[in-house]
């Protein structure tokens, strides 16, 4: 019995040790709960100048910069063409906030540079040429030549390239995009909310310009005029003829779950087709890299050892 109290002594401080540590951990996460609760009262907003100085110096300045440069360049540049600037720059999806002057100020930019940078390049080429020091005036003329019409057209270039990318994108993503339409519209939803579940659900170029047709629509803007822009800025044919086919649906009161059934099946067929005609494409576009690249590596390792028995023959 007596062996057994220092047993039972050493379980009654171990108990109470781990009790104390327990409440010990418990009171000091205790003031971090509290003072979590009472910030979410006590903390003050921010001002819209602390906002704006949270902000890091390229955001502040140096963009802000950029853009009144851009600008004043391109406001001195040509104004003919605007609209249909204003028409390319929305069909490769605004990209990085751009305006119609903006990008003329960007191609005027970017042709002064060149020109700068190849007109220096061609004069310090041909005034280190011992041979012909006096062309150096003639060859930095045509580098600034050169980096001008090269600056001007780089920036088309890239549009086009954006251009190409994001119908390609819609054109891949329509088919997808008018089944669901189609079962949400069977499932009982009216075309609205269907388009509402198409624009949750996913996030491309083509349900960002759906979202964007329906915010137009809640605005109070005619449907008919919203999918008529949206038409415009894609600039694909496979979705102006399933929104005319929604539009003169609309029109003469025709069962828009009927339309959308055609069209997902036409979209469906047409997408198999594309498929089908780029297989067929593919060994005429194989052709090239054959001919050019892997026939001359077997001629060379086939026909490589017998060249020199060859040569020693025809010298022999």
């Amino acid at each position: 019995m007596s062996g057994m109290l220092p047993m039972i002594g050493l379980g009654l401080l171990l108990v109470l040790g781990i009790a104390m540590m327990v409440l010990g951990m418990r009171s000091s996460s205790q003031p971090d709960a509290i003072n979590d609760r009472l910030s979410q009262f006590t903390e003050r907003t921010m001002t819209l100048e602390e906002m704006e100085l949270a902000q890091p110096f390229s955001q502040r300045v140096i963009v802000p910069m950029m853009r009144g440069v851009l600008l004043k360049l391109g406001e001195s540049g040509p104004q003919q063409s605007m609209e249909r600037m204003r028409n390319n720059i929305a069909m490769a999806g605004n990209p990085a906030g751009l305006t119609p002057t903006m990008f003329v100020g960007v191609r005027i930019s970017l042709a002064l540079v060149l020109a700068l940078a190849f007109g220096g390049i061609g004069f310090l080429t041909s005034a280190t040429d011992p041979l012909n020091p006096g062309n150096a005036p003639i060859s930095a003329l045509i580098g600034a030549g050169l980096g001008l019409v090269l600056g001007y057209l780089l920036p088309s270039m890239w549009l086009g390239q954006q251009i190409g990318k994001r119908k390609k994108a819609i054109t891949k993503a329509l088919p997808d995009a008018l089944d669901l339409l189609c079962i949400c519209v069977e499932a009982g939803l009216s075309f609205d909310q269907a388009t509402q579940r198409l624009v949750e659900k996913w996030d491309d170029p083509l349900t960002r310009e759906f979202r964007r047709t329906l915010s137009d629509t809640r605005l109070g803007r005619p449907r008919r005029d919203a999918m008529k822009d949206m038409i415009t800025r894609c600039g694909v044919d496979d979705v102006q003829t399933f929104l005319g086919a929604v539009i003169q649906a609309e029109q003469l009161g025709v069962s828009i779950g009927r339309i959308l059934k055609i069209q997902s099946d036409q979209m469906r067929l047409r997408r198999r087709q594309r498929a089908e005609e780029e297989a067929h494409k593919a060994p005429i576009k194989m052709l090239f890299p054959m001919v050019f690249l892997i026939f001359p590596s077997l001629f060379v390792v086939i026909l490589g050892p017998s060249i020199p028995r060859l040569m020693a023959s025809g010298f022999a």
